[in-house]
């Protein structure tokens, strides 16, 4: 994918570790939350990962343990999950199940189907 990168924010930087506790407490403190928008998050471990605000618009989570996240209130448009775990995962009610199975199946981006 293009433009993915290693973001430089000590908050993405807990995530990158894996250490999902630390970053959980960190975002609790904070009012506005940095943008990961397009970050790269391949094959970590982010279960209990609380995503409620978060800019994940273009990142690529591509073979990362997601299972359990609440992704309700999440910017996911043009996001990755190529072979992510995704059990017990919430997904925004805009992202169609069609885009999120063409996501984890063949690593399409995720585009949301706007509600008219």
């Amino acid at each position: 994918m293009e433009d993915i990168r290693i973001i430089d924010d000590p908050l993405y930087e807990t995530l990158r570790n894996e250490n999902v506790e630390a970053f959980n407490a960190a975002k609790a403190l904070m009012e506005q939350y940095p943008s990961f928008s397009h970050g790269d998050f391949r094959g970590l471990d982010l279960r209990s990962m609380n995503a409620d605000g978060l800019d994940l618009s273009h990142a690529y989570l591509r073979g990362a343990d997601i299972r359990g996240v609440d992704f309700g209130n999440t910017n996911l448009e043009g996001a990755s999950i190529a072979g992510a775990k995704i059990s017990g995962c919430l997904f925004p009610r805009e992202l169609h199940a069609d885009e999120i199975v063409m996501s984890l199946n063949h690593g399409t981006r995720m585009r949301y189907n706007m509600m008219k």
